[in-house]
């Protein structure tokens, strides 16, 4: 870690430690609520949480050997599962409401579990945060999966409240033997 960015991320930690647990609070709450409104595919509502200038990425994850590790995952701009941007996001929720999504009707029924929440850096009205998640998703009678990974948000102060500016989504999964991903992670 460099010492500029070193510096950054110390934000956070020179808070006042009310200060430091008010702002978890508020960041967790963030993503409670993010959870609910896509499990009760309440997908519009949840759009407007996203800010418009949102990057939302999922890069494909390799099994490599340990010397290797640093290309465990597909960087930014090569293939991935997602590489979004706001009117990509905006069409994926609308399609939804279509009827026309095929891979969502009849609709998934998801649970969103987000843990291990972590305020990561503080740089002015942004902040960083790391959780771990869990996607379950059942649909029709006999299918199920579960999605386990990491995230990686930008949040940027809105109100009282938060827009999401970037998630990065780090599955835990090489392969993933889902029969489609129209859930938003």
């Amino acid at each position: 870690m460099s010492a500029a960015r070193a510096e950054r991320g110390a934000t956070f930690g020179r808070l006042p430690p009310h200060e430091q647990m008010v702002l978890h609070y508020q960041v967790e709450q963030f993503l409670y609520h993010e959870a609910d409104l896509l499990d009760r595919r309440r997908y519009r509502e949840w759009l407007e949480l996203v800010a418009e200038d949102v990057h939302y990425w999922m890069p494909i994850r390799r099994t490599v050997t340990l010397r290797e590790i640093d290309r465990e995952f597909t960087r930014v701009g090569d293939m991935a599962y997602y590489d979004d941007n706001y009117s990509d996001l905006r069409l994926r929720v609308e399609k939804l409401y279509t009827g026309s999504s095929w891979s969502e009707d009849p609709p998934s029924r998801t649970r969103h579990f987000v843990t291990n929440v972590q305020v990561t850096d503080l740089e002015g009205d942004l902040v960083s945060v790391r959780s771990a998640i869990q996607l379950y998703r059942s649909r029709m009678e006999d299918v199920s999966e579960s999605f386990c990974g990491r995230r990686e948000d930008r949040l940027r102060r809105h109100g009282e409240g938060f827009r999401l500016v970037q998630r990065h989504i780090y599955l835990d999964h090489t392969v993933i033997h889902a029969t489609n991903l129209s859930s938003l992670f």
